[in-house]
């Protein structure tokens, strides 16, 4: 069976990528989506050998949806492109979906030092906690997760910013898909500052944006 490809979504993360790709599991081909990034991005990735596919509109949920229409694999798997997440945990997750044990691998970050910002933790935990009351076994919202691309395209997931990976969740769940968790380690970004848990109002965004999908579910 074919490896699953690895769809980066990134926006100015030139710096973070040579030691990102270097540590992706051996094999895999790799889509980076350049997301209006204003540094070169698309053109590190393409002398690394990625496939690169360029996304304007910016938002995580837009990076996200063009990669996996873009991908050709029929395993993918979503990872940030800053080097915060441990891409060894994507073998374990690939395994879980391609044994059917799971329908949908997500990664829980478990943080080191100085890694994840108490505005940011607090935040994601206090969604997950919602999504559990829901039957969504989760204990995070992480960037991170391994599913079949088909079945992600066929949910019809909206949401093109901060919002896609809890909208993600919630339709699986209201799908009666099977959640696979596991521990990834979540590292300091290798180059830069988060985009969302790396200000205050960057969190703020992003709960924003779960917080209107929330509503619209009946969760509060």
């Amino acid at each position: 069976m074919h490896p699953p490809e690895i769809v980066l979504p990134c926006l100015d993360e030139a710096q973070a990528l040579p030691a990102v790709l270097a540590e992706l599991p051996a094999g895999w081909p790799v889509l980076v989506v350049d997301n209006g990034s204003t540094d070169d991005t698309a053109a590190v990735a393409a002398r690394l050998g990625a496939r690169v596919v360029v996304e304007p509109r910016r938002g995580y949920g837009a990076a996200v949806h063009a990669g996996l229409v873009a991908a050709r694999g029929e395993l993918v798997a979503v990872l940030d492109g800053d080097g915060s997440l441990d891409p060894a945990v994507l073998e374990p997750m690939a395994t879980a979906v391609r044994d059917g044990r799971a329908d949908l691998a997500v990664g829980r970050r478990v943080p080191r030092p100085r890694a994840w910002p108490w505005h940011a933790r607090v935040g994601n935990a206090l969604i997950a906690a919602l999504l559990r009351t829901r039957g969504v076994p989760v204990h995070d919202i992480a960037p991170v997760r391994v599913g079949r691309r088909q079945a992600l395209l066929d949910l019809g997931v909206a949401d093109r910013a901060f919002g896609y990976p809890l909208e993600l969740l919630l339709r699986a769940g209201a799908a009666g898909w099977r959640l696979h968790e596991v521990d990834v380690a979540y590292r300091p970004r290798a180059g830069g500052r988060s985009k969302v848990s790396g200000s205050v109002r960057g969190t703020a965004r992003a709960v924003r944006d779960m917080g209107r999908l929330l509503a619209a579910a009946g969760i509060s």
